[in-house]
C-alpha cells in the first residue's frame, strides 16, 4: 500500500527580522542529522528566509541528492479566523478587527495546503516529503488529519525544528505518528518558539 510520509518541521529559531539565529542554524543541522537516513524525495519550504535557510542547513545532511524547492502553500498564514462565538477569550484581542479579506486569503492558502499535501500518493510507491514551514500551517495540517473543527488549530503549537510526522494511505484516515518531537535537540535547544516557562 503506497504511503505518503509527511515529515513536517517549523523553521529554526529566528531573530526579530525573521533571520535564523546561530541557535536556529544548529537546530536545523541537528534535524538534518536526524533525518539523514531517510530516503526523502523532496524538501519543500516556504519563501520566508527563516524557512529557506533552515532547509538549506539541514540539506547538508541529506546527501545532496534531495530536491529542495519552495512551495507557496507553506507560507506563514492565518488558516482560519474563528467567529466571535468560537473565539476563546484569550484570543479576542488578537483577532479584534482582523481584516475579512486577509482572513479569506489565509483560508484559501490553508485549503490549497491540504489539497496539495494531505492525501495518499496518486501513483504507486511511497512518497517521503519534508515540509519546512511555520507554526500555523503545521497546526492546520494536524487539525485536518484529526478531522477536528477548523477552530481547533488555535491550540496546536510547534517548537522550532520540532518534528511532526503524518502518514497518508489510500482509504484510511491519516495517521499522526509524531507531533512536536524534539529528541534530536539538546535540552538547551528545545522549546524555542514557545513562551518561556518550566518544561518537562
Amino acid at each position: 500500500m503506497a504511503t505518503r510520509y509527511l515529515y513536517i518541521a517549523r523553521h529554526g529559531d529566528a531573530d526579530a527580522f525573521g533571520n535564523l539565529t546561530d541557535t536556529g542554524r544548529e537546530q536545523a543541522r541537528l534535524l538534518g542529522k536526524r533525518l539523514a537516513h531517510l530516503p526523502i524525495d523532496t524538501v519543500w519550504h516556504s519563501s520566508l528566509p527563516r524557512a529557506t535557510d533552515t532547509a538549506r542547513e539541514l540539506d547538508l545532511f541529506l546527501g545532496g541528492n534531495t530536491t529542495v524547492s519552495e512551495a507557496p502553500e507553506l507560507i506563514d498564514h492565518m488558516p482560519y479566523v474563528p467567529t466571535p462565538e468560537e473565539t476563546p477569550p484569550s484570543w479576542i484581542p488578537f483577532f479584534d478587527g482582523y481584516d475579512p479579506a486577509d482572513a479569506e486569503a489565509g483560508n484559501k492558502i490553508a485549503q490549497s495546503l491540504t489539497a496539495r499535501f494531505a492525501h495518499a500518493p496518486e501513483q504507486d510507491g511511497d512518497v517521503r516529503e519534508l515540509l519546512i514551514t511555520h507554526a500555523y500551517p503545521i497546526a492546520w495540517l494536524i487539525r485536518d488529519a484529526l478531522g477536528a473543527p477548523p477552530v481547533r488549530w488555535l491550540e496546536l503549537s510547534s517548537a522550532n525544528t520540532a518534528l511532526t510526522v503524518i502518514e497518508y494511505r489510500p482509504n484510511l484516515h491519516p495517521n499522526i505518528s509524531m507531533f512536536n518531537e524534539m529528541s534530536h535537540l539538546r535540552p538547551e535547544l528545545r522549546w524555542t518558539g514557545f513562551p518561556k516557562t518550566l518544561r518537562p
